[in-house]
């Protein structure tokens, strides 16, 4: 996480720097939101999404709740990939057209307000071990799936961010126990195969649908649907999904042994996950029971964009 100067009285305003949309809202001491504001995000364009997201401070700075509340004082941004320990450069980012750039930095001469930045997991996992869906428990993973796959790991209310930046993304770990079907695995993004993140995430799912039925489909939510219809296609495309979300969440486990994950992104709010997950979890897990409790997120969207805002603690203002 990146921290700048001394933040001016005011509020907490916390910006989700997504792939697709760009959200932002300013939260009170006692982490109500007061102000929100959503837009598109610019398409592969750098230079407008430093823009897009200036303006969009502008605009919750100009909200008269917020005028009320003494203004903008500090400015936290979750976002896809972490800067680099070695350059300072945003890495690992999904959003490829950020990467290698001095995003913080940017942002920061932009805005002209003190500015953190953490991975979008990492603020998404901050926000429901403060006061979501995990608030009170000692180890908490916080799962991204949309259109990639992430993690954050939080362990007595501190966010763990790793010697290099990494920790939580298990979404780059390769797919474990693969079938013979399914190597070497498709290609990610991040030059390597068979990323549980190719086989997990929304436009995964959506690519394993297509490639079964030969049917155009390209969103989850109308896999879903036919599944809920009774068709055995899509039924079939859930149920191998879950299976590989296990095998994925297996490792995680096994490593961490969080006592809760909080799924979120858009695929979490599939109810079958919850009653499907742990009992897919029971073949890969090293244990004779499975006490990790798998909960949708208490803040459900707006998790992430209030973890970004809570980058900054109430009494630093």
């Amino acid at each position: 996480m990146n921290g700048s100067t001394t933040p001016n009285r005011g509020l907490r305003v916390g910006v989700d720097l997504g792939g697709t949309k760009i959200e932002a809202v300013a939260m009170d001491a006692a982490g109500a939101i007061v102000a929100r504001q959503r837009i598109e995000a610019p398409a592969r364009d750098y230079a407008r999404t430093i823009g897009a997201v200036a303006d969009l401070v502008d605009g919750i700075a100009a909200d008269d709740a917020v005028r009320a509340g003494g203004g903008v004082g500090a400015v936290g941004v979750g976002t896809p990939g972490a800067s680099s320990t070695k350059t300072g450069l945003l890495k690992n980012s999904n959003s490829t057209w950020l990467n290698g750039r001095p995003l913080d930095r940017d942002l920061a001469k932009a805005l002209e307000l003190p500015l953190r930045l953490d991975n979008d997991a990492n603020c998404f996992a901050r926000s429901e071990a403060a006061d979501g869906a995990a608030a009170g428990e000692s180890c908490v993973f916080g799962v991204i799936l949309g259109t990639g796959v992430g993690g954050g790991l939080v362990v007595n209310g501190h966010t763990l961010q790793g010697a290099n930046a990494i920790c939580g993304e298990w979404g780059h770990v390769q797919l474990p126990y693969m079938n013979d079907d399914e190597r070497p695995g498709p290609d990610c993004y991040c030059g390597r195969r068979g990323c549980i993140e190719t086989w997990c995430s929304g436009p995964s799912l959506a690519r394993d649908y297509r490639e079964v039925s030969g049917e155009p489909v390209a969103r989850v939510e109308e896999v879903v649907s036919r599944a809920e219809q009774g068709e055995w296609l899509a039924k079939n495309v859930l149920a191998r999904h879950v299976d590989r979300l296990a095998r994925g969440l297996s490792v995680v486990m096994n490593v961490v042994d969080p006592d809760v994950i909080v799924l979120g992104g858009g695929l979490s709010n599939m109810p079958h996950l919850y009653e499907e997950l742990p009992k897919a979890l029971e073949p890969y897990v090293f244990t004779d029971e499975i006490a990790t409790r798998i909960v949708p997120p208490k803040h459900g969207d707006s998790s992430g964009v209030r973890g970004a805002a809570w980058l900054w603690s109430p009494d630093e203002l």
